[in-house]
């Protein structure tokens, strides 16, 4: 399946070939700047590409080391309520594979659906509940790229958050653990609706992540997904929610998840 994206990306980060992709969240671009000797591209200059048009992502594919270890970083995500069909975002992860990536560290801001996850933390996701009403698989299949109806039950690797748990404690990194749902946006939720994602399982609320996740899984990735928690959701507190709120306390948490992200991959190279 080679053709002019994965060509134009391959040439343009020779020497690295990097195993791990990076998905940077609203305002969490900040960790491509610990990356060493990066090369940088932006998003309008490969082929095919698409761009991101929300502020807080950059829209630049950034390729480097995090100490030993060679990553490639999306400073801009693509989200279902920019007008980007779904399918879009299972064609990156097609090309992402054929350029051999073989995991997947995906991080977003997103609103807390539990007192007890404050804004300005991080939360490890362990499952996700998709209620975009959309998926990136949807229409034909082709078996070479993944199965037609692949598992989620592991979809957030069991083994990767027990380490990541681990490192969280050994570095003085408040962590918590919880559910992750998908909304389709880009409005903010509604006190009610609030009320009934609580009701069905979930500690934390966004609008990308799933389709991401969905489309590593697909293509036989490793996932491990966190999210910075920007605020708590309406009617939960007298704070009214906002991208800039979103921006702020995704830059206030950015380092201790940049912290945790670069100590996860020490520990991978090590081992």
């Amino acid at each position: 399946m080679s053709n002019k994206t994965v060509n134009y990306i391959k040439q343009h980060i020779t020497p690295y070939q990097p195993q791990t992709l990076i998905i940077l969240g609203s305002g969490l671009g900040n960790l491509g700047e610990h990356l060493q000797e990066p090369i940088s591209l932006n998003y309008q200059d490969i082929p095919d590409f698409p761009h991101s048009t929300v502020q807080g992502h950059s829209g630049k594919l950034i390729c480097g080391r995090l100490g030993e270890h060679e990553v490639l970083c999306m400073q801009g995500r693509f989200h279902l309520y920019e007008g980007h069909k779904p399918s879009t975002i299972h064609q990156l992860f097609a090309w992402f594979k054929e350029l051999g990536i073989k995991e997947l560290i995906v991080t977003n801001a997103a609103g807390s659906l539990n007192p007890e996850i404050a804004p300005g933390s991080l939360m490890l996701i362990k499952d996700h509940i998709n209620l975009s009403g959309q998926n990136p698989l949807i229409g034909p299949n082709d078996d070479s790229i993944g199965p037609r109806f692949p598992a989620l039950n592991n979809a957030y690797d069991e083994e990767i958050r027990a380490r990541v748990k681990h490192l969280a404690q050994k570095h003085d990194i408040a962590l918590s653990e919880g559910v992750y749902m998908m909304v389709l946006g880009p409005n903010f939720e509604t006190p009610a609706e609030i009320r009934a994602f609580r009701i069905l399982g979930a500690d934390a609320v966004g609008m990308s992540t799933v389709p991401e996740v969905i489309s590593a899984i697909h293509v036989g990735m490793k996932v491990l997904g966190i999210s910075v928690i920007t605020n708590y959701g309406a009617g939960m507190s007298s704070e009214q929610p906002s991208h800039e709120e979103t921006l702020a306390q995704g830059q206030k948490a950015s380092n201790q998840l940049s912290r945790l992200i670069i100590a996860y991959l020490k520990e991978k190279n090590n081992g």
